[in-house]
Order: C-alpha cells, then structure tokens, then sequence
C-alpha cells in the first residue's frame, strides 16, 4: 500500500484509500517516516495522502509566522508544535501545516513527542486541503478551531459538540478581520515577497 501511494504522489496529487484499518495506518505512518513531502489524514478507515505543490509552501509559512505576530501583539503565549501528526487513537490521525498550543502552551513546553494523555492544539491550519477526510480527522482528535486556507481564501472552523461550524471570526482574534488580512497578506507576498508583507501587516495593526 506505501509503494502505491509512493509511485502516484506527484506534487499537487492525492490519493484517497478506503477500508484501511487502524493497525494499517500505523504501519503506514511507521513506513513511510517522519521525513517525507507526503502529508497524511485519516478518519473512519479511510486514508488520505497529499502532496503538496512547492508553492503550498508560501503560505503556510506565512500564515504561521502571521499567527505568531499576532499572539504576540496580543500578548499571549503560545507553543508552536508545526507539522506534527496528531492521532486519536483507533479513529483519526491528521498532520496539520502548523498548530499552537494556546491554552495548554505551558505543559506541552519539553515534549519531544506526544504523549497519549496530551491535549489537542487549540489552534491548527491547513492550506490547500478542504477535503471531508481532513476535517472529519480534526473533529475526531478535537482541535478547537481549523483554519483552511485554499484558493485565495480563508476558512475559519470553530468546534460546537464535536462538529464544525464555520465563523467569521476567530475568538484568539476576536478584534482582527482574519479572514481578510491573512488572503490580502499572501497576496501581497508573491508581489513583493513575505518579508515586506509581514512588514506591511504589522505595521497596519
């Protein structure tokens, strides 16, 4: 199952694989290790593999350092955790583009690796992925709020009973148009590069 995903997985391609059981995806996690460009979902035995195109790249790094620009204007402290695969175990597993720890941020300070009793991030992003798999994964492990930026815009998804809703606003944010500066930020970056748009961003809040 890992050579198929392997040998179809062109940059911008996914593949979709039903009926493949809790055990196979932990085989195929083990497999395939930590350092690939493959990104995986998982959620009610069905698995999901993405590559992401080069320029995927762009703005999930901005989007990131946007977050931490804002958390820290904000004053709030955070623990970044990036691309780590958050499982909950027999059901879901989901590798965000980058996550934080917010409210949890001081006992998720030292770790190495997850721990099976260790929260959820309050907060993860995507880019480039609206798929059902995708969202299905993040509403079983329980992250608060999902961003998911694809195709020039933003999605805010917030957690209500164990399902998304989508939002206008993001509470961390509650003052800040979110999901319009962050599309006009990575707009702005392929016309005059992150380092300038991130300049422009915080000087504008």
């Amino acid at each position: 199952m890992t050579a198929a995903i392997r040998m179809q997985l062109a940059p911008g391609s996914a593949v979709t694989i039903p009926d493949v059981s809790w055990q196979e995806f932990e085989s195929i996690l083990e497999e395939l290790g930590q350092k690939r460009t493959t990104r995986i979902a998982y959620s009610q035995g069905t698995l999901e593999s993405i590559a992401p195109l080069p320029e995927h790249e762009i703005p999930k790094d901005l989007i990131s350092d946007i977050v931490k620009m804002l958390l820290k204007a904000k004053d709030i402290k955070y623990q970044p955790f990036g691309s780590t695969t958050f499982k909950r175990q027999g059901l879901a597993g989901v590798e965000p583009d980058a996550c934080f720890y917010l409210q949890n941020y001081q006992q998720m300070i030292g770790h190495d690796r997850l721990q099976p009793d260790d929260p959820p991030p309050d907060l993860a992003i995507e880019t480039d992925v609206t798929s059902k798999t995708t969202l299905d994964a993040y509403e079983a492990i329980g992250v608060p709020e999902l961003w998911v930026y694809d195709s020039g815009n933003l999605s805010i998804y917030l957690l209500r009973d164990g399902t998304y809703i989508k939002s206008n606003t993001s509470p961390n944010f509650e003052d800040i148009a979110i999901t319009q500066i962050i599309p006009a930020a990575v707009e702005c970056s392929w016309q005059v590069g992150s380092f300038q748009a991130l300049e422009e961003l915080e000087a504008m809040i």
